[in-house]
């Protein structure tokens, strides 16, 4: 079916109404192959409060990006290869229902579906993209993803020392390799994270030491594989690292 939508008059009048829709300031997204397998909205949990944001499936990427106007114009384009993702679903807790975490190399993420129906349909499209990306390359799926942040509200000391009390002054930082809610003080260095960028990113001491001693599995163990446990999590205080542009701390 997708490889006969591939070279499809449809198929590519519907890509290119994407195109037009994020602008100048979006990549180009028609490509020989690509299909559009589905679209929607989707309410994206970013660092601050969640947000509705939409999303675009392809047979070999993921987009999306903020709504401007609805099917009209959109801007903050944001482009996923398939073949780094994995997807994890999620229990619902309370506000938070039909939810499922993406999870890449450089960002993971979670996002929730209007409607069960609907979450089952982009897991099990996504899924198939993947897998049909995965046997075709070859490839095997990814197994390395980064730390989905843990949301501020949930802490309010250090989750590392225990001690430090979060305050104005005193300010919340999150480690880039575990996701932990972290003061200054024991999270002062840096480490190079070649997955997440090209500059020493900030990492919690307790990260660093078992990086640097060569111990990275037992520093694998983020909050992205137990996002869906945390009791105190509602729609309006779970954060990530994302579209404000702010991933300084």
């Amino acid at each position: 079916m997708v490889d006969r939508l591939a070279n499809s008059e449809a198929n590519t009048r519907r890509i290119s109404i994407v195109e037009n829709c994020f602008g100048a300031a979006g990549q180009p997204l028609t490509i020989p192959g690509r299909v559009l397998i589905g679209e929607g909205v989707l309410t994206k949990l970013c660092r601050k409060k969640p947000k509705a944001r939409q999303f675009f499936l392809f047979n070999d990427i993921l987009v999306y990006g903020n709504i401007v106007i609805q099917k009209k114009k959109y801007n903050k384009q944001h482009i996923i290869p398939l073949e780094n993702v994995t997807i994890d679903s999620i229990q619902d807790e309370g506000d938070l229902r039909n939810g499922w975490l993406i999870k890449t190399p450089t960002k993971s993420f979670a996002v929730y579906a209007a409607t069960a129906t609907e979450k089952s349909e982009w897991m099990n499209h996504i899924n198939k993209c993947v897998s049909d990306l995965l046997s075709k390359s070859g490839k095997t799926p990814s197994n390395e993803h980064a730390a989905v942040w843990v949301p501020d509200s949930e802490a309010t000391v250090c989750m590392r020392c225990q001690k430090a009390k979060f305050t104005p002054v005193n300010r919340r930082h999150h480690c880039r390799k575990c996701g932990f809610v972290v003061c200054g003080p024991c999270s002062e260095k840096r480490f190079l994270l070649p997955s997440q960028s090209s500059k020493p990113v900030r990492i919690c001491d307790f990260c660093y030491d078992l990086l640097s001693t060569g111990e990275m599995t037992a520093c694998q163990s983020t909050r992205s594989d137990s996002y869906s446990q945390s009791p105190k999590s509602s729609l309006n205080d779970v954060s990530d690292d994302d579209d404000e542009e702010d991933s300084s701390d």
